[in-house]
């Protein structure tokens, strides 16, 4: 795609990469066939495709609108369209760059301002767990309309406290160790049983992902170079061999902090080393399927269906690999219709846009229950946490369930 950018952003770092972006794009069209926005509503414009050449507009010194905010705020950044893509366009970090542009330009409503800063701020916050308990609390008295956002209190159960020689990272992360407190509790569980010490570093938080994904790079950036600075004295001294996620939403970060940090002489070369050792989950557990399947006690259920979310399978590119062990463990897996397609939670954008977050919700889960699942398993807790509030069918982290095989309800 010829480009020519204004002089603005032409010799920004920013604007070089969007112009080596957009010149890769040959506008053929396989992205929008497989956008959920573009399914749901048929405007080219919420489509990656119109997307796209809105982005290449303002970069090119086109005034932004807010019509072509609401577009670029309609995208899922799903990365969907990435994995489609025949020429390999790095959509996902265009719509970044595109965001941050058009919203320095153009001044949001203060409802919508005030919704954000509260994403943004309050999501990451300390004050966000004892909040989330007031909420629980008071579950009844809470809006409709922010209920499905307020789960009920979640027992965890107790984390191990043996030492094995092998060690591994792991991030709690901002909202997960409040919401579903049992994932990261199950995760270290199985790993503690296969010899496997999980480590938790004092100062690491949020990976970062709210603030970029709401525009808030600088403070995106600051959240990176805290993790990089807490998880580095055991990187560098050699006693973890991997950063382990449990949420595919923050590992799809990590393994960019060498991308987000590459300017940056302080952190670039650590940041390159932390992305490295990043693996989610379904990753790095493979390696113990034989002892895992001599450990298993019972399996509670045998008929699953698998949500891939869009951050392991299109961000991360990793696909088949928590299905592929849970059928070597005996658990009959299946994949709905569409299980390339977003669910619609896609971090903040359920709260946001909150229409069409259920209306891909609604789909994903009819296409979920076809398989006629005693329970539904995924690798991220939004996607859990949203799938949940449309259904009766247990919804968990597929590590839950198996942490259950092993050791029992926590």
């Amino acid at each position: 795609m010829e480009t020519h950018l204004s002089p603005e952003f032409a010799g920004t770092p920013e604007g070089q990469q969007a112009e080596a972006i957009l010149r890769n794009c040959v506008h053929c069209g396989f992205c929008t066939a497989t956008c959920p926005t573009y399914q749901l509503l048929g405007d080219e414009l919420d489509g990656p495709r119109g997307r796209i050449y809105q982005i290449k507009q303002v970069l090119e010194g086109e005034a932004p609108t807010r019509t072509t905010q609401l577009h670029l705020d309609r995208c899922l950044t799903c990365r969907n369209c990435e994995t489609t893509c025949p020429s390999g366009v790095e959509y996902g970090k265009l719509i970044d760059i595109g965001r941050a542009v058009v919203d320095a330009r153009v001044e949001r409503p203060t409802g919508e301002k005030l919704s954000r800063w509260a994403l943004r701020e309050g999501m990451t916050s300390r004050l966000f767990a004892p909040a989330l308990k007031i909420g629980q609390a008071l579950r009844p008295l809470v809006p409709a309309a922010l209920r499905d956002k307020v789960p009920a209190r979640q027992r965890a159960g107790q984390r191990p406290q043996r030492s094995h020689a092998r060690k591994v990272l792991m991030l709690a992360g901002c909202v997960q160790p409040a919401l579903m407190p049992n994932i990261g509790a199950a995760t270290a569980r199985v790993l503690d049983a296969v010899g496997v010490q999980p480590l938790l570093a004092d100062g690491a938080g949020c990976c970062g992902a709210i603030r970029q994904h709401l525009s808030d790079h600088d403070g995106a950036l600051a959240d990176m170079k805290r993790n990089v600075d807490a998880w580095w004295p055991l990187v560098e001294s050699g006693t973890v061999e991997a950063i382990v996620m449990d949420a595919s939403g923050c590992g799809a970060m990590v393994k960019e902090y060498a991308h987000h940090l590459r300017h940056d002489p302080a952190y670039a070369d650590r940041a390159q080393r932390i992305s490295a050792l990043c693996q989610d989950i379904s990753e790095y557990l493979p390696q113990f399927a034989a002892t895992l399947k001599t450990l298993l006690k019972n399996k509670p259920v045998d008929h699953l269906a698998y949500h891939p979310p869009c951050t392991l399978q299109h961000a991360q590119q990793v696909r088949g690999k928590a299905e592929e062990l849970l059928r070597t463990l005996g658990f009959e897996v299946k994949l709905p219709l569409e299980s390339h397609l977003c669910c619609g939670s896609a971090g903040t954008y359920s709260v946001l846009q909150p229409e069409l977050s259920k209306e891909l919700r609604n789909r994903k889960l009819q296409h979920l229950a076809e398989t006629a699942p005693q329970r539904i398993v995924s690798s991220n807790i939004g996607c859990i946490q949203h799938l949940q509030t449309g259904t009766t069918i247990p919804v968990q982290h597929w590590v839950e369930l198996l942490d259950e095989a092993l050791h029992g309800k926590p």
